[in-house]
């Protein structure tokens, strides 16, 4: 057992856009990154298969998504609950959330498309370690389920628990429901990391920041830790649909700066991905019993 904190520097959105695609390649290979998550649902996701079947020290989740400006990949006749009259999804969580409120949206509609999502993802070849949500929507209990159940059934061992501080509204409702799923996970003996950073950091990451969030993790030393992260390069002409005001370019040079590297080692941080949280609690606690059939909780847990 390795008693290094762990830290997951996981890239979202990859397949999303080319250019954000090969800057999280970049970062990868240059840099910190060791983990991205991947919209099944993205306009390039076929075109950057092979990269990612090629980079296998790149840790790959999978970013399932309700909302975006990306369509959905089922047809809007299968899941008419989770898109508008344009076939699209909602463009972001709180619209999302307030046809949910209003019950305006059928939870399995998103069990549908979710399920398809994955599937595609995996029928790739794609080794899928860990499930996180598009825009952290995996907090809103109803999803929570849904992904909780899609990852015990496939078997994979790991989900994002996304935290915030709360020193607001929205901080201590991320707090709370963060609670919520990680006490999900634990019944269904899902992975994910003691903490994690990145909803309030998320695309204006810089080189100051960074040195700060490495540093405040080696004082606290948490068994294992993830920052979310939003790399892409700037001669991007297809992201101009994603109007978030996300500084992309910045975060990718802040991540493969050789300081970064360097911090990351003189904190005493250990550099990782999913497989290796869940391959550390195998060998903290081993399971003692013949592994269950699929439908079952997985025989090992976090935290």
């Amino acid at each position: 057992m390795n008693h290094q904190p762990l830290l997951i520097v996981n890239a979202d959105d990859f397949a999303m856009t080319s250019g954000v695609s090969h800057g999280i390649l970049e970062a990868h290979r240059h840099g910190i990154v060791t983990s991205t998550s991947v919209l099944a649902n993205g306009r390039v996701l076929t075109d950057m298969v092979p990269y990612l079947l090629d980079t296998p020290t790149l840790g790959l989740g999978a970013h399932l998504a309700v909302v975006g400006e990306d369509p959905p990949v089922l047809s809007a006749t299968e899941i008419p609950t989770l898109v508008g009259r344009d076939g699209h999804f909602a463009l972001t969580w709180k619209t999302f959330l307030a046809r949910t409120l209003a019950g305006r949206v059928d939870p399995d509609h998103i069990r549908l498309e979710f399920t398809a999502q994955l599937d595609r993802l995996l029928g790739l070849g794609l080794p899928v370690a860990h499930l996180d949500a598009h825009q952290h929507l995996q907090l809103w209990p109803p999803i929570s389920e849904i992904l909780l159940t899609l990852a015990t059934r496939s078997r994979i061992s790991a989900v994002r628990v996304p935290r915030a501080r709360p020193t607001s509204v929205t901080g201590i409702g991320v707090a709370v429901l963060a609670r919520r799923l990680a006490r999900q996970a634990d019944e269904r003996g899902l992975c994910y990391t003691q903490d994690s950073v990145g909803i309030a950091i998320a695309g204006h990451i810089n080189d100051r920041m960074l040195d700060e969030f490495i540093a405040t993790t080696a004082r606290r030393r948490p068994a294992s830790m993830e920052l979310t992260v939003h790399p892409g390069h700037g001669d991007d002409p297809d992201r101009a649909r994603y109007r978030w005001g996300y500084e992309w370019e910045q975060e990718l040079a802040a991540l493969t700066a050789p300081a970064a590297k360097t911090a990351v080692e003189r904190a005493g941080l250990r550099l990782g991905t999913y497989q290796d949280l869940t391959t550390d609690i195998r060998t903290e606690s081993p399971p003692e019993q013949p592994a269950p059939e699929p439908v079952e909780p997985l025989p090992h847990h976090c935290n």
